[in-house]
């Protein structure tokens, strides 16, 4: 198949392009390098079947791809991190909607209608109030905080996807990401997994915000991928929206102890103050995963944490 990927060059969607890659597949790249790196589609960029796309997705899609008979879509792109979504608001709002938004309207161009999946995030649900996390919990969002411009963007262009499915029948499937880590991130991008090993690396002191207290639940981004393979190759017209998560819950404390053991590390755990609307749980309900296309993690925290030790002491080094 020919396959589009928004946000290609991040640290999922690279991830997603290679295994792609490796069952055949033909992949269009579509990236501007906002949050993303070169270096994450270097080996890809070798592939006849991997062609890159420079392109900024709040403008119209290129013209150019309609001649491709594109047969799905993977939707992407967007800053997916605090320190690049709380830096940039109004863009990370604007890449979600007027995003969302120019990818539906290039599908209705399209004449055979590829299928669709848009990759949404745990952060719909905000503050929960509930745990785990189910997909007919709502959500306890602060519309106006700082989390707001990634935790109300994608719960828009959620709503975009399914006005869409249900004026113009499109094929769109909605996957909710919970916390996921692995090869690609960017050392210095403000997600935890990445602080704590950047940290633990360089020997510098383990940041954690708040007590340590708060519990999240993490996935090897392998795991990840697989769950959207499957998803899109769901038969059954499901739009969801699917939790694909590790239901795995532990403190952020624990995890810091982890990785400081992983890492054999001699840095000090400091604690500083917790920022705004950050949540007190993150763990997710995955049975509707498991129900519908036999979705279940397999890499377990200690492997996977290894891995991406390995990957981000080789980037250190080189």
């Amino acid at each position: 198949m020919k396959i589009l990927i928004t946000g290609g060059a991040g640290f999922i969607g690279s991830n997603l392009s290679k295994k792609l890659l490796e069952d055949g597949d033909e992949i269009v790249c579509l990236d501007n390098f906002f949050t993303s790196s070169e270096e994450n589609i270097k080996e890809l960029l070798k592939d006849k079947k991997f062609t890159f796309i420079k392109h900024d997705i709040i403008e119209a899609l290129p013209k150019s791809l309609l001649s491709l008979k594109i047969d799905q879509i993977y939707h992407l792109a967007s800053p997916a991190s605090p320190r690049w979504y709380q830096k940039e608001p109004i863009y990370t709002l604007r890449t979600n909607f007027e995003g969302t938004l120019n990818v539906l309207q290039f599908i209705l161009n399209c004449k055979n209608k590829p299928k669709i999946l848009f990759s949404s995030t745990s952060e719909v649900y905000g503050d929960p109030e509930v745990s785990p996390q189910s997909e007919k919990y709502m959500g306890s969002v602060n519309p106006h905080g700082i989390r707001s411009c990634y935790d109300e963007g994608k719960r828009v262009a959620e709503s975009l996807c399914m006005n869409f499915l249900r004026e113009y029948k499109l094929q769109i499937k909605i996957i909710r990401i919970f916390n996921t880590y692995g090869p690609n991130m960017e050392l210095d991008d403000g997600r935890v997994v990445s602080n704590f090993i950047g940290q633990t690396l360089l020997g510098k002191s383990i940041t954690i915000y708040g007590e340590g207290d708060q519990t999240r639940s993490f996935q090897y981004v392998d795991d990840l991928v697989e769950g959207m393979i499957s998803y899109m190759a769901l038969s059954e017209d499901f739009p969801g929206p699917v939790n694909i998560g590790n239901p795995n819950e532990i403190t952020i404390l624990e995890l810091a102890k982890i990785i400081k053991k992983l890492t054999n590390s001699n840095s000090k755990i400091i604690f500083e103050r917790l920022p705004q609307d950050d949540p007190k749980k993150r763990c997710p309900d995955i049975s509707l995963a498991k129900n519908k296309f036999n979705f279940s993690p397999r890499v377990d925290l200690k492997t996977g944490l290894i891995k991406t030790i390995e990957y981000f002491r080789e980037r250190i080094t080189h």
